[in-house]
């Protein structure tokens, strides 16, 4: 039972650390309020990616927490005041970190799709 928890574990660390990253990536671009964010992820996967507010706002909370995000109330221009998040410098640090792990993971995945010839054979 303790492996089954330990992967369940790792798989939401990975998937939180995933919608860290794409949350980070997000502001990187401009400042947004919640569901901005989760639109702009939304678009720019070709409509793959969809973020639901209850996997969204415990994200923001934990970026504000982290210190790699920052929040402030804003007025609307056609509703209620928009909380509005931004990126910190020490966002921007984490980030870099994050899109450099992933760059080696996507070239590892690459690699086991597609081996060299010799590396296939052996």
């Amino acid at each position: 039972m303790s492996g089954q928890k330990n992967r369940y574990q790792n798989r939401t660390e990975i998937l939180q650390g995933t919608l860290d990253m794409l949350i980070l990536q997000t502001l990187q671009w401009a400042p947004r309020h919640g569901y901005a964010l989760s639109k702009a992820i939304r678009m720019n996967s070709g409509e793959i990616l969809k973020v639901d507010t209850g996997s969204l706002y415990p994200a923001l909370h934990r970026l504000e927490r982290k210190g790699w995000i920052a929040a402030e109330w804003k007025k609307s221009e056609v509703g209620p005041r928009l909380r509005v998040y931004r990126l910190t410098n020490p966002g921007k640090k984490h980030l870099v970190a994050e899109r450099s792990r992933w760059a080696r993971l996507l070239d590892a995945i690459s690699g086991v799709l597609n081996p060299s010839n010799e590396e296939s054979e052996g």
